[in-house]
């Protein structure tokens, strides 16, 4: 669905991962400088969402690379060296005059599933490419919402699946365990 058809700040509250004492969590945000009037904003509305759901700022790990090509590798820093459970990229590129929005664009995706899959943890989607600077400050917290809200939702939601799926293996462990001593 189209951004213009939706408001990007609104979400199901359904499957969000909590961050509390008993499984304490942390997520990672990647943002790009270029276009910091833009991601500054997704920024902001990223870590505020997190906030909501229990992060506080020791849970949160926030670098910024210099432009959107380089989320991907920071996304990878940051799931080998800051040991985060999920990542949320943040960038905007707006089309030019020439094909390398196009360029940058195509490897900034490719890159973030890269790392996602990579290292089997979610890495949100957050990058805005518009044909208009108005059409990203229109994602950034104008009248389309912000998209740094619905990437860090998509984060935590995979995350909560994931703990899901940890969580009904370790079931299984445990009644493997039991039966094998009976």
């Amino acid at each position: 669905m189209a951004s213009s058809l939706k408001n990007l700040s609104q979400y199901s509250e359904q499957g969000i991962a909590k961050n509390t004492k008993k499984i304490p969590l942390r997520v990672g945000i990647a943002v790009s400088e270029w276009n910091q009037e833009v991601t500054a904003s997704l920024a902001k509305g990223a870590i505020e969402t997190l906030k909501k759901y229990g992060f506080k700022d020791k849970d949160i790990v926030l670098k910024s690379a210099p432009g959107s090509f380089e989320l991907p590798l920071l996304a990878q820093y940051l799931a080998v060296e800051a040991d985060v459970d999920a990542v949320i990229c943040l960038g905007c590129v707006i089309q030019g005059e020439t094909r390398h929005f196009d360029y940058v664009c195509s490897g900034v995706t490719q890159g973030i599933m890269q790392v996602s899959l990579e290292y089997n943890i979610p890495v949100a989607f957050g990058v805005l490419t518009t044909d208009t600077l108005q059409q990203a400050l229109d994602r950034a917290g104008g009248k389309h919402g912000n998209k740094g809200v619905e990437a860090a939702i998509a984060a935590l939601k995979m995350l909560q699946i994931k703990l899901d799926f940890e969580e009904e293996d370790e079931l299984r462990f445990q009644e493997m365990n039991r039966s094998f001593f009976e």
